[in-house]
């Protein structure tokens, strides 16, 4: 969803202060949510921040509503480009990720999706490591916790449904070395939040004795050089 939005964006069909309209099918969208109103508006700024840190589902309806004509056909949208992206086992059903029984996607292909926003959108990436936002008076904090507990995470989301558990596709950069990590089916927040830790953990350690191996070897020619 904000994928599309931020193509929009650089097209210059949108723009961060335009304002989206709420219909009463996006405000009865079941939480996470906003909570906003038939009739009400939403800068593109706003919605953006909502998806980032609440997941609000009103919000990604809005989108895909605002943008697409209907939710139907935005999800359209959405599975086409999947197919440009090369998620060939992804299927859109709605912009949310609410539970439907035609929408499937994989863990490889939400990591091909991430690395596609990181280096498509990066003027717009930074949008995924804000910890929280303010709207309407109420503070929304970022679902993912990553953000404040391993060191070099700037994205990008958590989700949840009951059917396919806690879920996570974070990304995480450490000097020149950046990894995406997605995590599918975890039982809880802090069960899916250590298991992408340790898988995280694990590969940063393969590029440190990746870099130290390099390192040893340049150190070796140098010195057969001198000789």
């Amino acid at each position: 969803t904000l994928y599309l939005l931020f193509e929009k964006i650089k097209m210059g069909d949108l723009n961060l202060t335009s304002k989206l309209k709420i219909s009463h099918r996006a405000s009865r969208q079941p939480a996470s949510r906003l909570g906003l109103k038939t009739g009400q508006t939403i800068s593109v700024h706003n919605a953006i921040l909502a998806l980032v840190t609440k997941s609000a589902n009103d919000v990604a309806t809005t989108i895909g509503e605002n943008i697409g004509g209907t939710e139907r056909k935005f999800a359209l949208l959405m599975t086409a480009k999947a197919r440009d992206l090369g998620m060939r086992r992804t299927t859109f059903r709605n912009a949310s990720g609410l539970p439907h029984r035609g929408q499937l996607s994989t863990a490889r292909d939400m990591a091909t999706l991430a690395r596609a926003l990181i280096l498509d959108h990066p003027n717009f990436y930074a949008y995924f490591s804000t910890k929280g936002f303010k709207y309407d008076g109420r503070t929304h904090k970022n679902h993912n916790k990553l953000l404040t507990t391993y060191v070099g995470t700037d994205g990008i989301k958590t989700g949840y449904i009951r059917a396919s558990g806690y879920n996570l596709a974070a990304s995480v950069k450490r000097g020149n070395r950046r990894l995406i990590g997605v995590v599918f089916g975890g039982n809880s927040s802090k069960h899916r939040n250590k298991h992408m830790k340790v898988l995280l953990n694990r590969e940063f350690r393969v590029f440190d004795r990746l870099k130290r191996k390099k390192s040893t070897i340049t150190a070796k020619k140098s010195a057969l050089k001198q000789k």
